[in-house]
């Protein structure tokens, strides 16, 4: 019985330190996020607003600000940027890809692990975009 708890524990284990080591690869999360209109998600959330470069660099920089959160890949200047946030206990990682395209702003939220992000992602993407409406 103690070797099966022990057993049940290494697995555990191993389990959180996939989820916080495992390697995130730009090649499948700096993608064009293929935003044509708002949407919720149970994995995550897709927002289009009206934007320019100014607004997109502002965007950066709020988002920049949110904590466990850091550039995954992309420059502002390159036109779309995917950021990499972790949750605060477990480390489960969650993608946002923002680009600007023909006069406005995508962004693509997505959780890598699970079956829902229960609104996580919708609260942080339009918590960013609250903040830029009271810069501008």
């Amino acid at each position: 019985m103690r070797k099966i708890f022990w057993l049940i524990v290494l697995v555990v284990i191993g389990g959180l330190a996939w989820i916080r080591l495992a390697p995130s690869d730009p090649g499948v999360w700096h993608v064009d996020p293929k935003v044509s209109a708002d949407q919720d998600l149970a994995h995550g959330v897709r927002r289009r607003v009206p934007g320019n470069d100014a607004m997109f660099a502002m965007l950066h920089r709020i988002i920049l600000e949110t904590p466990r959160t850091e550039v995954l890949a992309g420059n502002p200047d390159d036109g779309r940027v995917t950021y990499l946030t972790r949750s605060q206990w477990m480390g489960f990682p969650d993608y946002t890809t923002v680009q600007l395209d023909d006069g406005f702003i995508e962004i693509y939220a997505r959780q890598r692990f699970g079956q829902s992000d229960m609104g996580t992602n919708k609260a942080r993407v339009d918590g960013w975009l609250g903040r830029l409406d009271t810069v501008e």
